[in-house]
């Protein structure tokens, strides 16, 4: 366990799970400013463990968009008609329907991606306040999972490093959209001809140089990644399947276990993650969302 004092004299206490990711975070009230020290320390230990939960907080939209814009710009995502009122930077998860509409987006993120992988510039950190939370049988519903993007590079065969080394992948935000009208029954419309303009395929490196840990991470995902750019379709289908097998294995996973009150922050560099849809339409779950743009953290890194 970690400590740094505050300019306010509190102690931050950081805590490591026992999963091979993701640490609590205590003595931090975030709907208050942070403190210079506070915040580096923060974000040094979003590289190092790379989910971090904050238990029993009590935010406002607009404290929750104050806390996020710390760590970088924030998107507004080009296909969402859910946000909070007067604060298009934070996103409204949700499958409550009022007067006969839906008030959030019900089915965000149900299978492995990893968010914004499909923007020319890439997602540094996604930050979730949980306001509603479903319980059954004495346990939460609609957890999350992520997978460790540092330990999948390590542990993958020297042999296959050294090929993909300097390829390049693309990724095409339609793709998980589509999966979510073909394979879960999502009633999402198709995107316009307006949507997909605005996020066109894009190409990233199949491994990048994490700008906190300095370490590499796999930057792939089932997602999101379509093919490999310098392979010829077939050996790149082939891959790909391999890679996508490999970074879900159990020994990689941490699943959050969600409460009322906490706000749940992962790196999408060194993560990818899966909303579990194991609830009902008459159990009430509402998460309040910020997407971290990853150019400060870069920009910093050099």
């Amino acid at each position: 366990m970690t400590r740094v004092q505050s300019q306010k004299e509190t102690t931050v206490q950081i805590t490591r799970s026992s999963h091979p990711l993701g640490a609590m975070v205590e003595g931090v009230d975030l709907s208050q400013p942070l403190s210079d020290a506070s915040f580096a320390e923060l974000k040094h230990a979003l590289g190092k463990y790379g989910v971090l939960w904050y238990p029993h907080q009590q935010l406002e939209a607009a404290q929750l968009k104050q806390f996020a814009q710390r760590f970088g710009t924030l998107e507004i995502n080009v296909a969402n008609n859910f946000q909070e009122p007067g604060i298009p930077e934070v996103m409204v998860l949700s499958n409550i329907v009022r007067d006969g509409k839906p008030i959030g987006l019900a089915d965000a993120g149900q299978s492995w991606h990893t968010d914004m992988s499909y923007s020319r510039t890439i997602a540094f950190t996604n930050i979730l306040y949980g306001v509603k939370i479903p319980f059954r049988d004495g346990h939460s519903r609609g957890n999350t999972e992520f997978c460790n993007m540092h330990a999948a590079y390590d542990e993958l065969p020297e042999e296959l490093k050294a090929y993909l080394e300097g390829m390049t992948v693309e990724h095409d935000f339609n793709k998980f959209w589509e999966m979510m009208r073909r394979e879960k029954g999502s009633a999402r419309p198709p995107l316009t001809a307006e949507q997909r303009a605005a996020k066109p395929p894009v190409s990233h490196p199949i491994f990048l140089t994490h700008p906190i840990t300095k370490r590499r991470v796999l930057y792939a995902n089932p997602g999101y990644a379509m093919r490999i750019n310098e392979l010829p379709e077939d050996e790149s289908a082939q891959i790909l399947d391999f890679l996508f097998q490999h970074q879900v294995q159990n020994r990689y996973r941490y699943k959050h276990q969600w409460s009322v009150g906490d706000v749940l922050m992962w790196d999408n560099i060194g993560t990818i993650h899966n909303a579990v849809a194991d609830y009902r339409a008459d159990e009430h779950r509402l998460i309040k969302r910020c997407q971290v743009i990853a150019d400060r953290v870069f920009e910093e890194a050099v």
